[in-house]
């Protein structure tokens, strides 16, 4: 799934990570349309040998079927075979109109309760609402009814539906980064599922979200766990496909599960944007500035894989739903199921013209009852760096009257007046080093002047009420939404500036030590699932997972290279800022300085209660 808006089009090659794995002498990945095609149409035509060929291009939300349908139609008539048919999986599809009455239900057009129709509720269902019931036995039908001999080519979305792939020979899955599917749509590329017109950008992102992307995740989900999948390609740029055999895919991800590696970063542009990211990363010039980092958004972010001499970008899901016992372990499958329950982010406001804007998030229950999402949104803010005057909001002043606020962010939400904000919401100086815990229904804010470590709860979405956003545009130049309907519900109005220094922002505590090294607990509450650690050493510190995956991030220092105790050979060098996960399947690991200054590592794990 996906929320993101405005991610910059812009390809960070930096995170690449290398299967540690054996006898790859004859690993590879097939690149270009031509190879790509020609490889499965070999594989069809040496098939075709033994009768009827029912060949199945399945692929995510916006990947593009016809121009591969039509080369592969032309590879296999020069390969001597003129029995071909193409059957697109969409004349099976119910039409518009009954699709867009059957979700409706899941896209209320209340903008009153959410004044740019950014929400929804999630559909639970699977690709079959998708089908119309006659229209999909007739399909059926026809293929099986299709002469011995024949090649049968049936594509489009959920094209592997259980029924086609009962009747399938041969499957390929034509895969898409989160960041190049939001491109598209933004682009006017591409509909959602199953439409004839176009919708604006909100809208198309909308039903995106609660549907079209759900349901395909699903699919794909599905199709990964079969033994079905015969070719993976990775479909981001149409005119430059690249394929493994599902079976390396599967190989290459296996080894990944149980070494430490990093995720490609997605940035995002904002209307408070800084510029210190942009400095570090060596981020393109045309970039107005970078808001967002978004590290390991697991919904949002791929993994580079380097198999022979390629590059493979594969969504974090799916390796995810490949792999999530060894990476996650029991204990966050067993509470979460395959959802990767922690996201980290990078929120830049230094040197910007402003805050971030004054926000709450929802509890597991309202978002439950409101979204029908699971998991709850909490966050956390670790400052990494700072400029002159930062400040973190977080919590009401101890004099301040939480329902007057309230009363003024309605008023300003209908005629634009300003909030006098500064009074109602505490300020807390900002230091490097220091952590801030942000549990549902806290009201808060990152200032202006600094790098802030944001860490937060499972991904369900963008469930963030904006109370104030001083007045600002988008960088789309239409006025930021503000959702009082919703925060004014989820708001703890108790949480004051005396119970946030005594709760959210705590005083480091040791909890471990071993030979030059200290962790320290940076964060801990029983509102929130997941504890805050900081690794201090000037060598090398030790580690074990214990079964659970840990997320390490270089806060302070040049560079450091973290690898398994067990298999030395498997490890990451990560520099500043690098954000890497541990798999729980790596148990003991140690973390060696490259540099000549002390470290600083953050760490995050699941707490052992949770």
């Amino acid at each position: 799934m996906s929320f993101m808006f405005n991610p910059f089009p812009f390809d960070d090659y930096s995170a690449v990570n290398i299967p540690e794995w054996s006898n790859v002498s004859d690993v590879c990945v097939t690149e270009g349309n031509f190879p790509v095609v020609t490889t499965i149409a070999d594989a069809l035509l040496q098939k075709q040998k033994e009768g009827k060929v029912v060949f199945i291009l399945d692929g995510y939300v916006t990947a593009s079927f016809e121009p591969f349908v039509n080369l592969l139609s032309r590879m296999l008539i020069q390969g001597g075979c003129d029995a071909i048919t193409a059957v697109p999986i969409i004349d099976a599809y119910k039409d518009s109109d009954t699709l867009e009455d059957q979700f409706s239900e899941y896209l209320p057009m209340d903008t009153v309760e959410d004044p740019v129709l950014m929400y929804g509720k999630l559909f639970h269902g699977n690709e079959e609402a998708f089908f119309d019931k006659k229209r999909m036995d007739s399909l059926i039908q026809k293929i099986a009814s299709e002469d011995s001999g024949r090649i049968v080519i049936v594509y489009g979305n959920f094209a592997s539906t259980l029924r086609i792939r009962a009747l399938s020979h041969m499957i390929a899955y034509i895969d898409l980064i989160p960041k190049n599917v939001v491109l598209r749509f933004k682009g006017g590329k591409c509909r959602n599922i199953g439409d004839e017109a176009i919708r604006n950008y909100g809208l198309t992102m909308r039903r995106a979200y609660y549907i079209d992307l759900e349901i395909a995740l699903k699919c794909r989900s599905d199709l990964l766990s079969s033994s079905k999948l015969d070719w993976y390609i990775s479909g981001d740029d149409d005119d430059f496909l690249k394929m493994v055999p599902f079976a390396t895919l599967r190989r290459a991800c296996d080894a990944l599960a149980h070494q430490p590696f990093r995720c490609k970063p997605v940035y995002n542009e904002g209307v408070w944007g800084g510029y210190h990211t942009m400095a570090y990363r060596n981020l393109p010039e045309k970039m107005k500035n970078c808001a967002w980092v978004f590290d390991l958004i697991p919904s949002e972010v791929s993994l580079l894989v380097k198999i022979g001499a390629s590059l493979l970008d594969i969504p974090f899901y799916t390796f995810i739903r490949m792999e999530s016992l060894p990476l996650l372990g029991k204990r966050s499958i067993d509470h979460f199921g395959q959802y990767f329950p922690i996201r980290f982010n990078y929120d830049d406001t230094i040197r910007s013209n402003g805050n971030m804007s004054v926000q709450v998030h929802p509890g597991e229950q309202y978002i439950k009852e409101h979204f029908d999402e699971i998991g709850r949104q909490d966050e956390s803010y670790y400052i990494v760096a700072v400029g002159p005057d930062a400040v973190t909001y977080c919590g009401f002043n101890e004099a301040a009257d939480p329902d007057e606020f309230l009363d003024k962010v309605s008023q300003s939400e209908l005629d634009s007046s300003e909030i006098d904000y500064k009074k109602y919401i505490h300020a807390e100086k900002s230091e490097p080093g220091k952590q801030f815990m942000l549990p549902a229904g806290t009201i808060h804010a990152s200032g202006r002047n600094q790098l802030v470590l944001e860490i937060g709860s499972l991904t369900v979405g963008s469930y963030t009420f904006k109370l104030y956003d001083y007045l600002r545009e988008d960088i789309d130049g239409k006025p930021r939404p503000i959702h009082s309907v919703h925060g004014r519900k989820v708001l703890e109005k108790s949480r004051t500036s005396a119970w946030v220094r005594k709760n959210l922002v705590q005083e480091p505590q040791e909890v471990d030590s071993g030979e030059g090294w200290r962790e320290l607990v940076l964060g801990e509450h029983d509102l929130m699932y997941f504890t805050l650690r900081r690794l201090e050493f000037i060598d090398q510190a030790v580690q074990d997972t214990k079964g659970t995956f840990h997320v390490l991030s270089l806060v302070d220092g040049e560079s450091v290279i973290v690898g398994s105790i067990e298999h030395p050979s498997r490890q990451f060098e990560m520099k500043f800022m690098d954000i890497i996960v541990v798999p729980a399947s790596i148990g003991p690991y140690w973390i060696k300085n490259l540099g000549t200054q002390p470290v600083s590592i953050h760490k995050t794990l699941l707490k052992e209660d949770f």
